[in-house]
Formats: structure tokens, sequence, C-alpha cells
């Protein structure tokens, strides 16, 4: 059943451009928050109900800690955006607890033979994640015009944190790319002739302020889905991009072929990228740059992947062999 006050929250969001995944989440999480309370407004509960809730998925869910950081992220936007009471600061319930994780990095040869045995269809889309560091969400949504073939590089627009950076390409993409595009035109001219086709979707305003931009080439995903398909938003028929779970299935199948015994995901070439920029000598700023990094201490667990272990302290074991 309907919910108007959630239906409220998830136009609050939207109005305000949150992406619809972080609404998604966001309007899950308060659902959540709402039955767990037996259904109250949450305007009638505050700091001590929110309290008791992620007690509740720490202790008898066991959620992850980002999970449950999620969680609270969500019930904060409640309160001091939509309701406009912010939770105290110094809230006080039981913390998922877990273990940094270190970064899965993939050696050269690695990355040669998982790029050689993927499903020629998805390799192009894995030589920028590892050639460009790009996240796979980042990869996806690129557009054909985002690809500055002059100066070699890649705009990421909206990435992380909504921001935008420029990153690397390499030259030796440049021809799969241009065929990539070709591929793109063909799927451009026969959604054209369509004529209940609406054209690409476009973020924001952009779709008003530039009323040809949806039928334009350019704007059109550079990896596109096979078929066409509902705007659950607009109700029109556009085509998307790539189901990003297809990439995460074909790396999977790809590590396995190449019998990499590492938990290899999307995100492994990007760390790969990171790792091995920092050992052909590039300095820690550039790699922060590349990857899109506010903080350059979140560069420098890369840094620890290279100066320990073998290559950066000498065993004692050693001193005995």
């Amino acid at each position: 059943m309907a919910s108007p006050f959630l239906d409220h929250v998830a136009e609050f969001m939207t109005v305000r451009r949150y992406a619809r995944r972080t609404v998604d989440t966001y309007i899950y999480w308060i659902r959540f928050y709402i039955l767990f309370s037996k259904k109250q407004h949450p305007a009638k509960l505050g700091d001590a109900d929110v309290e008791l809730f992620l007690n509740y998925l720490a202790n008898q869910r066991h959620v992850a800690p980002r999970t449950q950081a999620t969680a609270l992220n969500a019930l904060s936007f409640l309160y001091s955006k939509v309701l406009q009471k912010p939770l105290s600061l110094n809230l006080e319930f039981n913390r998922s607890q877990v273990s940094p994780k270190l970064p899965v990095v993939l050696t050269r040869p690695e990355v040669a033979a998982l790029l050689r045995l993927i499903d020629p269809k998805y390799k192009l889309i894995a030589q920028l994640m590892y050639g460009s560091g790009l996240r796979l969400m980042e990869a996806v949504r690129l557009r054909v015009q985002d690809i500055d073939y002059d100066y070699l590089s890649v705009m990421v627009w909206q990435g992380k944190g909504n921001k935008n950076r420029r990153v690397t390409l390499a030259p030796e993409l440049v021809t799969s790319l241009k065929q990539q595009t070709q591929h793109v035109l063909r799927y451009f001219q026969a959604d054209l002739a369509n004529p209940d086709y609406a054209g690409v979707w476009l973020p924001f305003a952009l779709a008003r302020k530039n009323p040809s931009a949806p039928k334009q080439l350019g704007w059109h995903y550079l990896f596109p889905s096979i078929k066409l398909s509902l705007d659950p938003e607009s109700k029109c028929i556009r085509r998307h991009h790539l189901d990003e779970s297809c990439v995460r299935r074909e790396i999977k199948i790809a590590a396995r072929k190449a019998e990499i015994r590492k938990n290899v995901t999307c995100h492994t070439l990007r760390h790969s990228f990171a790792t091995h920029l920092l050992e052909s000598g590039a300095d820690i700023r550039t790699v922060q740059e590349q990857l899109g990094h506010t903080d350059v201490r979140t560069t420098q667990i890369y840094t620890h992947v290279l100066n320990h272990g073998a290559s950066g302290v000498k065993s004692p074991l050693s001193q005995l062999l």
C-alpha cells in the first residue's frame, strides 16, 4: 500500500536532485524504521527511537557497518531536511564492527589474462575500468561525448560524491572506442526511426533547457542496452545503458577462466590501476586526482600495498635461509 508520507519524502529528494538509487535506498530505510516503530509517524519519534532501531540492526540483524551507516544517513536526512528536527550528534548505539578491508590488487600478468579471456562484448568497458581507474557505474554511464580523443582523456560527470573529473585514456583504446561509437550510431539511427522513441534520459533540467539534446548522438550512452525500455519516471520509451550486473558477472567468469585465485570484482581493476600507477612512478597526488578522492589519505592505502610484504619489508626468515 502506498504511503503519502514516503511519497512526499521521495518527491522532496527528487526535487533536490538526489540520485534515483539514493532516493530508493533512503525510502527503504525510512520505511523499515517506521515499521520497526510500530508504524508511528517519525515526527512523533526522536533520538531514543533512532538509537533503538540502530541497535536492532547491529544486534539482531547483524548488518554490516556500511549498512548501518546508510540507515543512519537516511534517518538523519529525514529528521534534519524533511522534518526540520535534527537528530543529536551524540547518539548512543551499538555500532557494527568490522576490520578495514585491504584492496585486492592484480598483477599485470593477471590483468592481461583477465582481459584476454573476458567476453569480447565486455572487454572494452573492462579495459576502461583498468586503464582509466573508473568505477563500474562511472563506466556504464559514459556518454559518447565524454571521450576526448584530442587530449586522450575521459570526462566523468557526477561521479561518487557528485564530483566531476577528467581521467587519462590509453591511446591503444582509441580505435576500439571509435568502433563502439559506430555501434551506438546504428542503435541511434534505428531508434530515431521509432515514433515512440523519446530520446535518451538526461539529468536534471537539461532536457527542458535543450529540447533537442535527448535525440543527439553525443548524449547517448557509450555502452547502451540491447533493448529499449520504459522510463519508470517519465513513462517514455528510452534506451538505457548496459546493465551493470552483466559486467560484474563477466568479470567473475573471466577471473575463473584465468584461474586467478583472488576475490576479483570490477573494483579490483580500479585498485590495480592505482597500484600500477604508483609502481610506475606516479606521485600520490596525481593518483588521487585520477581516482577522484577528496582526501589523499584514502589514496594512501595503495602505498601500503606497495610498502608492505615482500616488496617493502624484509622477512627475518630470509636472514635464516
